[in-house]
């Protein structure tokens, strides 16, 4: 976060983008905050503008969440009436001049770049880096551009202090982190956790396990390109370091669990039906890698010596995160139910 901030500080014309374009299915801690209190995501923001001499701020909000965009469009004009926000950009100062957009519910224009090129009236298609957006972001703009619940962070940290932040959480991965429980939790919701938490303890003590006593088999953690960790083997602190040694990812930290009556091929074929459906198609190595994926797991039988090849390219070679995580995805799914998804390991 301070490595973007100093990046743009002094750089003209900076803008700072509060990416409220959550796209990871079974996470809403974003749509929690901008619903539930906009006006600490706005503060947030302004505090960001402020440190990197922004003058403009920007919140794009996925398109399926009309009651985040009503809330923070009459937070923004509330701000505005008092004088916190600056009424045009002509007016900004340290006082930034704050809009909200509507997103184009793109699942990749999450990733910065592609929520650049929708910002800008294009497709929303990951671009090569560098140049980084810190340099030339929007309309050529040094851009900034944090995710809201680490805006949302900023003005806790403000009041208390970076220190006290920092003594939450564990060495290297400080702080707190939303975890969105999905509905099979017999204590679906959000939980604010320190970083580093075990991921049992959230499942368990948190989320009451599964409803109905039912048993947990896979718990998927980010998205559906986060990654999967079996149910007998959750004793995982909750840090990106920790769920990279398994394979997984933190993401936006939504858990979906299944259960036995899961089906292991079906999920297959939905993650790369997903990943097809969801690609940008700005680069062959994904565009073409998800497709043959699919029509792999379509399938009833190992995915061949050909897959090894076609996993390692799209691991390698894709333009942004979302065609890298595509075969790391699968090959944690695969290793959470084991026998049954053979082949899909490599």
């Amino acid at each position: 976060m301070t490595d973007k901030w100093a990046a743009a500080v002094g750089k003209p014309g900076a803008v700072v983008v509060a990416n409220g374009d959550e796209g990871d299915p079974g996470s809403y801690a974003d749509r929690l905050l901008m619903e539930e209190d906009p006006e600490r995501v706005l503060t947030g923001l302004a505090l960001a503008c402020f440190a990197c001499g922004a003058g403009r701020g920007i919140v794009l909000v996925r398109s399926e969440y009309p009651k985040a965009m009503a809330r923070l469009r009459r937070a923004v004009e509330r701000a505005t009436e008092a004088g916190d926000l600056a009424p045009s950009v002509g007016a900004a100062g340290p006082r930034p001049f704050v809009e909200i957009v509507e997103g184009a519910g793109s699942y990749v224009s999450g990733e910065e770049t592609a929520l650049i090129a929708r910002l800008e009236g294009a497709r929303g298609c990951a671009r090569p880096r560098p140049p980084y957006p810190t340099d030339h972001g929007l309309w050529d703009t040094p851009t900034v551009v944090n995710n809201v619940e680490t805006l949302a962070a900023l003005p806790w940290i403000v009041a208390h202090g970076g220190a006290s932040y920092a003594r939450r959480g564990v060495p290297g991965e400080t702080g707190t982190k939303l975890v969105g429980l999905s509905e099979r939790f017999a204590r679906p919701g959000a939980y604010e956790v320190e970083l580093g938490t075990p991921v049992d303890e959230i499942v368990t003590r948190l989320g009451g396990g599964l409803k109905d006593g039912r048993e947990l088999v896979a718990l998927q953690i980010g998205g559906p390109l986060g990654g999967f960790l079996s149910g007998t083997a959750l004793d995982v602190p909750l840090t990106t370091a920790a769920l990279a040694e398994h394979g997984a990812a933190l993401g936006h930290a939504g858990m979906v669990a299944f259960d036995a009556d899961t089906k292991p091929r079906e999920l297959l074929r939905h993650i790369w039906e997903f990943a097809a459906d969801e690609s940008c198609g700005a680069c062959s190595p994904c565009r073409v890698g998800t497709r043959r994926g699919r029509e792999l797991a379509r399938d009833q039988g190992d995915p061949g010596e050909s897959y090894e090849q076609l996993a390692r390219l799209m691991g390698e070679a894709s333009l942004c995160a979302f065609g890298r995580r595509v075969p790391a995805a699968v090959r944690s799914l695969a290793r959470a139910f084991g026998p049954a998804l053979e082949g899909w390991d490599r």
